[in-house]
């Protein structure tokens, strides 16, 4: 089969694409290299089944290019993208890419009878006045905070690709990532684990927003790539959304302290004054829909994961 991945330099992106490969599928990865990284791809670039192409997807695609399925990962994924302000730090890319993109890979996936599958988030739940989030809840999510750029560009995006599903006949799918970790995550993006490997690394504070009571649930990314092509692959799952996450949650002051031990750090644990705006208090995935319908939940262990994650880290740096 010929799949097409946007954003297939990026973290999760070019997992898939080495995954998709081992079963000896030809992969067309695309990518403008905005957040992605050529270094993710460089062991996959002398596959003959792999392609490469530097392009921007809110531009259409050339004429020749034809794929029998499409999955849209190409959108930066972090908040602290080259910044430590905010989703300010490319909110015009960020919004573009999850509408004008979307939108112009469904035209591209209406051309060649392809599937689709759009790389959505647990940020369109926002702030969730519900615990864990069901696929059902439609989320508490400001329209004009500073996550906006990034939360209600994937909720425009969701409405795109349900309406190529539901109008226009496309086989689509919808996958609501929740917090994703390990190898080929940026250190400059101050994603919170990565944070904390890095400071714990060097011995330097480890800073914690907040009284660090909020929770997340981290999914490493073998198993969030085993749940986007099985949603994307698996009968019964067109025009589905569900939610691709862990369901073990912990504080991020007991993922700080985690990380420590494993690290074997001296390195102080500082709670910060204030969180972050609309920041979510609380973050967990309801999967009993992935469980039914995809057979999936992950299996590797956190303390497996950030091991992994830790190693990637140690080598990056030198």
């Amino acid at each position: 089969m010929k799949i097409l991945i946007a954003g297939g330099a990026g973290f999760i992106g070019s997992h898939l694409s080495a995954h998709l490969l081992k079963d000896n599928h030809e992969i067309i990865c695309v990518d403008n290299f905005l957040t992605g990284s050529k270094k993710n791809i460089e062991n996959l670039l002398d596959n003959k089944l792999f392609t490469f192409l530097q392009h921007d997807v809110t531009k259409p695609l050339p004429q020749n290019i034809t794929a029998d399925a499409v999955f849209h990962l190409a959108s930066p994924a972090s908040p602290n993208h080259h910044s430590r302000l905010s989703y300010h730090a490319l909110p015009v890319e960020t919004m573009m890419v999850n509408t004008l993109g979307t939108l112009e890979l469904l035209k591209f996936a209406e051309k060649n009878r392809a599937k689709f599958l759009f790389a959505s988030t647990s940020e369109v739940y926002g702030d969730p006045l519900e615990h864990p989030q069901r696929e059902e809840y439609r989320g508490n999510v400001s329209t004009t905070g500073p996550r906006s750029v990034y939360d209600e560009a994937k909720r425009f995006g969701e409405t795109l690709t349900a309406y190529y599903g539901r109008d226009k006949g496309v086989d689509v799918h919808i996958a609501r990532i929740f917090n994703t970790y390990g190898p080929h995550m940026l250190p400059e993006d101050k994603r919170m684990i990565v944070s904390f490997i890095i400071e714990g690394l060097l011995n330097k504070p480890i800073p914690v927003f907040g009284d660090g009571t909020q929770t997340r649930s981290l999914c490493y990314v073998d198993d969030m790539v085993e749940g986007l092509i099985r949603l994307m692959f698996y009968p019964g799952t067109k025009g589905q959304i569900i939610n691709l996450g862990s369901s073990e949650e912990h504080t991020v002051l007991e993922y700080a302290e985690k990380v420590k031990k494993l690290l074997g750090s001296t390195s102080e644990i500082v709670l910060t004054e204030k969180l972050p705006t609309d920041d979510p208090k609380q973050r967990r995935a309801d999967i009993t829909k992935a469980k039914q319908l995809l057979k999936w939940e992950p299996t590797v262990s956190l303390d497996e994961g950030l091991s992994k994650l830790i190693t990637y880290l140690k080598e990056f740096k030198t």
